[in-house]
């Protein structure tokens, strides 16, 4: 009888060594796949805020370049230097007449 004794005892020992190892080598992989899943979703958030900002710094690139077109143009900026900061060549005067707020909103 003691021969069983000494074997199940054996025996439980070895599933509770076993069945620990389990659950904290389990408890691991859990755990090791949960942070594996948070920075995928973390990457995917980046990703959708950086198209997005893609987008838009492709939108502001199309208006400076049609800018840059613009100011190669010597009467764009004879005319935008008039009309932005009063610029005028000589025997030249330059008025500006304010448009009533009901004219304007028309």
């Amino acid at each position: 009888m003691k021969k069983k004794s000494k074997s199940s005892r054996k025996t439980t020992l070895r599933f509770l060594v076993f069945g620990v190892g389990s659950v904290v080598a389990i408890s691991f992989v859990f755990t090791s796949l949960s942070k594996v899943w948070l920075n995928i979703f973390e990457k995917y958030n980046e990703k959708d805020k950086l198209q997005d900002e893609l987008i838009t710094l492709k939108e502001s690139n199309e208006s400076l370049e049609i800018d840059v077109e613009k100011l190669q143009d010597k009467e764009y900026v004879a005319r935008y230097l008039k009309e932005k900061y009063f610029y005028s060549s000589d025997n030249e005067y330059i008025i500006r007449i304010q448009q009533d707020e009901k004219e304007t909103d028309e």
